[in-house]
């Protein structure tokens, strides 16, 4: 069995489904113990308690301090200490640019940008209080280096997702720190229906139509499933990846390159 990741400790925030989901899974399956965070407790749970390995759930609001808090006592208490974190909680949304409201951005960007900042913040400061380094993956989207039409406010909180990265890489390498992200194309989640629904709505297609669209300007020719990023955040989280620092890798199907 393989254990890239044994005995250390990892919270996952998003962790109770899509992308966050799967590598919960992928890292105890690596030997990680599991901090599966999300909003829903009670789901947060049941994945814990289905994917082992000591693993736990923690309910979290990326959106408040005092949540961020709690999730970093609660960890430090049960887990003795942190080694990664996986930024994986996120939210979707869809406005022509000429309707886009204030409450929109607002709900996006605390989620998407300012929480994941936050959260990030905190886990290094205990990072560094343990004194070993640590590794940080963020989920970025396709979205961050390409903007899509009718998605501004989306694409702009994950492109800031991509700024963080870089700078906060740069600032936490000297201490032992890697901090580095993925770049993911379509996938086909629980959310892959409301960006059907709502880019079909804005670009005045049929449902259904942006799943060929989607499809269509994509090399491999298909959406994505939450587990094929897995292997990239077991890396990114490993040793295997060293002298990786500051990157965002497209995990796309081609979509974008370079």
């Amino acid at each position: 069995m393989a254990t890239r990741l044994q005995d250390k400790s990892a919270i996952v925030t998003g962790g109770a489904s899509g992308i966050g989901l799967a590598i919960a899974r992928g890292f105890a399956e690596e030997g990680a113990r599991v901090c599966v965070a999300d909003v829903d407790r009670a789901r947060c749970e049941s994945v814990a308690a289905e994917i082992g390995r000591g693993s736990f759930g923690h309910a979290l609001d990326v959106r408040d301090r005092e949540s961020i808090h709690a999730l970093i006592s609660d960890v430090v208490a049960r887990a003795g200490s942190i080694d990664t974190l996986v930024n994986c909680a996120g939210v979707f949304g869809m406005q022509a640019f000429t309707d886009i409201t204030g409450e929109e951005f607002d709900r996006i960007f605390a989620v998407n940008a300012r929480g994941l900042l936050f959260v990030t913040q905190a886990v290094v400061r205990q990072m560094l209080a343990q004194g070993r380094g640590g590794t940080i993956v963020s989920i970025a989207s396709g979205a961050g280096r390409r903007a899509a039409p009718g998605a501004a406010v989306y694409s702009a909180s994950k492109a800031a997702v991509v700024s963080f990265t870089q700078s906060s890489a740069q600032e936490l390498i000297g201490h032992g720190i890697r901090v580095n992200a993925i770049a993911p194309g379509a996938v086909r989640t629980p959310m892959w229906t409301q960006v059907d629904g709502e880019f079909s709505k804005i670009m005045g297609v049929q449902s259904g139509d942006a799943e060929a669209l989607q499809v269509a300007a994509t090399p491999a020719g298909r959406l994505s499933t939450p587990e094929e990023y897995v292997g990239a955040a077991v890396f990114l989280a490993s040793s295997e990846s060293s002298y990786v620092v500051g990157q965002t890798f497209n995990v796309d199907g081609g979509l974008n390159l370079g």
